[in-house]
């Protein structure tokens, strides 16, 4: 079992940053994932690390705005979302899997991100 919370969602106008964290508890992943659900819309992948930190991969959406990091000492796992825009406003989830090649099966609580105009 993987605990994950998400926070450092919030308000914030087009062009400015947010930090997101997620406190990852329990079994060690070997894979976080942040996700997104815009408003009216699908769930979809923003970007993903291994646990390592060796191999990540972001959404082309958010490529060069959004870095995805690992703190090599902490069980933390962060998003930083730079230029942001209103197609950015969305809740944010944390995700985590055990393997590599599986799917995610653990889930955050969500953080709301409002970019406004």
């Amino acid at each position: 079992q993987v605990h994950l919370v998400e926070s450092g969602g919030g308000l914030v106008q087009a062009g400015g940053s947010l930090r997101l964290s997620c406190a990852a508890s329990g079994r060690t992943p070997s894979g976080m994932g942040w996700f997104r659900r815009p408003p009216g819309k699908q769930r979809e992948f923003v970007a993903a690390i291994t646990w390592n930190g060796g191999y990540i991969v972001y959404a082309d959406s958010v490529k060069g705005r959004f870095t995805i990091s690992k703190d090599k000492d902490k069980d933390l796992v962060d998003l930083q979302m730079n230029s942001l825009t209103p197609e950015d406003t969305a809740v944010y989830y944390c995700a985590a899997k055990l393997v590599v090649s599986g799917a995610y099966d653990y889930w955050g609580q969500g953080t709301q991100v409002t970019v406004s105009s």
